[in-house]
């Protein structure tokens, strides 16, 4: 996960100092902290909320979950466009305070005793346009903060961040449901994007505003990133991987609430336990990252992760079998999923970072969100309506099931032939240029199938 200088933003600081010493970046990186915690809070809140005091059906989880993603499959794609267009972090500042006053609205809702489901519907549906304009520029930001050489090094820092705040999050999230009651939960988390809001206004960014002059029309900027997401035949493995895996895993997230509150008779908090003990697994993922692609190299990483957790699924439905062992079998599930999802993550996402250029990234993390958050949605519609049809756990056996063929992309292709990824050309413009050819090229030869993630 190198990345060559070439790649960074003009501007961007080139040495090879620790992070540790930017405080520019630590800055943002506190932010990020605060906002991830609040937001592992109420990842937890919202269902319990759904399920325990709104007394919510399996389809009626499924619309909730469902509105919480629908903004990647409606949004996604110009969202992309627009935020090339725009200061990525100017988009975050707007995305996080848009996100504390729609979520404030469930506790105040709550407080007057008209707090209904579809309420509920709303307020996800508004997070997540929210949170697909934050996250797109969150995941293009980093090059004009850090030198290029540094990419790795930010990512790793922010997983390892976004890994402590799943383990303690979730925990602490449980306590909060148990003692203070779900909406005052999530009262938590609109202060932690408060907190996420003032750090972002003080950060400073290295990012070249975009020449209104060089704009064209939306259709073709969108096409632009889709032709070079779908040009590449590396991004395009990871990116049908990637969705297959989160079509299938969504399933299973849909209806997870119902099936360890209901048919396990777990409790809010020892939810939040499991919840936080397996992403255990996702801090040591991050810290082990750099070590496990110094040994097996970068682009081996990817396909070890994809075998890993296309089968660490199949442990959920095993628990309702072994219901006395239930609560240490999903602890485990939990912290092999978070650490195998993790390698592959970060290797995965400073590759197409290091390979992108800057006027391309926004519409580059757009295009492969669209693609492998759009079919969220899809799958947790496809759950509530499943789950009400034969019941949530036949729903969890069918969602493992499929989870098998989603590390099928990676694992047959050229990722085992070599040991590191390509760098970016040297030239943005020949980036674009080789993006094209390789289109073309593909076109010619009538190959592939679109990847996730």
């Amino acid at each position: 996960m190198s990345q060559s200088v070439e790649g960074a933003a003009p501007g961007a600081p080139t040495h090879q100092r620790s992070l540790w010493h930017d405080g520019n970046f630590l800055r943002m990186w506190t932010g990020q902290a605060f906002s991830q915690f609040g937001a592992q809070i109420t990842e937890l809140a919202l269902p319990v909320l759904a399920v325990l005091v709104l007394h919510a059906t399996e389809w009626e989880v499924g619309v909730l979950n469902a509105s919480t993603f629908a903004a990647f499959l409606i949004v996604g794609l110009p969202a992309g466009a627009w935020i090339d267009r725009l200061r990525k972090r100017h988009v975050m500042i707007w995305a996080d305070a848009v996100r504390a006053v729609a979520l404030a609205v469930v506790p105040v809702l709550w407080w007057l005793d008209t707090l209904q489901v579809w309420h509920l519907f709303v307020v996800a549906l508004v997070m997540g346009v929210a949170t697909v304009f934050f996250d797109v520029s969150y995941q293009s930001i980093i090059p004009s903060l850090v030198g290029a050489r540094q990419i790795a090094e930010a990512n790793g820092k922010l997983e390892t961040t976004q890994q402590l705040a799943g383990l303690t999050g979730p925990a602490v999230g449980g306590w909060l449901i148990g003692v203070l009651t779900a909406p005052i939960a999530i009262l938590v988390t609109v202060f932690t994007y408060v907190a996420s809001f003032f750090a972002l206004v003080v950060t400073r960014d290295h990012e070249q505003p975009h020449d209104p002059a060089t704009r064209r029309p939306l259709r073709l900027e969108i096409a632009e990133g889709l032709r070079w997401v779908f040009g590449n035949p590396l991004l395009k493995r990871i990116v049908a991987t990637t969705a297959v895996s989160n079509f299938f895993n969504t399933m299973s997230f849909t209806l997870l609430p119902i099936f360890l509150l209901r048919e396990l008779g777990l409790t809010p908090q020892s939810m939040g336990v499991i919840f936080s003990l397996g992403a255990a697994g996702g801090l040591l993922g991050a810290i082990a990252t750099p070590h496990i692609v110094a040994r097996v190299g970068e682009a081996r990483a990817i396909p070890i992760g994809g075998i890993g957790f296309s089968v660490v699924p199949m442990f959920l439905p095993v628990a309702a079998l072994v219901p006395q062992f239930a609560f240490p079998l999903l602890v485990v599930q939990g912290f092999l999923m978070s650490f195998l999802i993790l390698v592959y993550n970060i290797t995965q996402v400073t590759f197409r970072q290091r390979i992108t250029p800057p006027r391309l990234l926004g519409r580059m993390n757009a295009s492969i969100r669209f693609c492998v958050w759009g079919v969220m949605p899809i799958g947790a519609l496809l759950a509530g309506v499943v789950g009400e049809w034969i019941g949530t756990t036949p729903t969890m056996w069918i969602a493992a099931t499929g989870q098998l063929l989603a590390g099928a992309f990676v694992v047959i292709g050229p990722f085992w032939k070599m040991r590191d990824l390509p760098d970016a050309p040297a030239d943005p413009e020949a980036a674009t240029d080789a993006a094209t050819a390789v289109t073309a090229g593909e076109a010619d030869a009538a190959a592939a199938a679109s990847d996730p993630r």
